[in-house]
């Protein structure tokens, strides 16, 4: 169990950090920002769950979702170099990813197939869905971005957050009256 007794360390003063292994980086590196843009992901779900009723099972997925984001987050601040740690890192499973699979496929099933791309808009909690679902997009990206450097990631991260962002689109469109209140793109309607 962690235990965190000090908040602050100075140690990052000089724009340095160190990785779940305890090897030194800069607070720039493609690691760092893969995992921060997680823990940016994982508190815009917060703010989503802002106003949810504690026993909805909206509520109990995306509180879920974002204990395995701290998963995936521990899995990306701990690079697998194959060394031995002392210890057995925390790593996403492909279950975590199956389990996803199985709520697209579950919210989907109450939702009228789309005929038009939708606007990030309706309901505020739709709307926040599809905040924390873009910001999900990009920590996707910088997580690929890392794997193309050929730092080791593992596909079940990547798999997980491409999954993830899906699983929001689906539940913003059920935030809005089951997609009844989406709010339909249509090109070139202003110009």
């Amino acid at each position: 169990m962690v235990r965190l007794t000090k908040i602050y360390t100075r140690t990052g003063d000089g724009g340095r950090t160190r990785l779940g292994d305890m090897s030194e980086t800069s607070k720039t590196d493609a690691r760092v920002e893969a995992y921060g843009s997680v823990d940016e992901a994982n508190a815009s779900i917060g703010l989503a769950r802002v106003g949810l009723d504690e026993t909805s099972d909206l509520d109990r997925l995306l509180a879920r979702i974002q204990n395995d984001l701290f998963d995936l987050g521990a899995d990306l601040c701990v690079p697998d170099r194959g060394k031995d740690l002392g210890y057995e890192p925390l790593r996403i499973t492909q279950n975590q990813v199956d389990r996803l699979e199985t709520d697209i496929d579950t919210h989907n099933a109450r939702l009228e197939p789309l005929d038009s791309f939708i606007l990030p808009a309706g309901s505020e909690l739709s709307a926040r869905l599809h905040v924390a679902r873009t910001i999900t997009r990009r920590a996707e990206r910088r997580t690929i971005t890392l794997a193309e450097s050929g730092e080791p990631v593992s596909g079940a991260v990547i798999k997980y957050l491409n999954r993830l962002s899906d699983l929001l689109f689906v539940l913003a469109r059920i935030a809005n009256d089951e997609g009844r209140a989406d709010v339909k793109w249509v090109p070139g309607k202003d110009r």
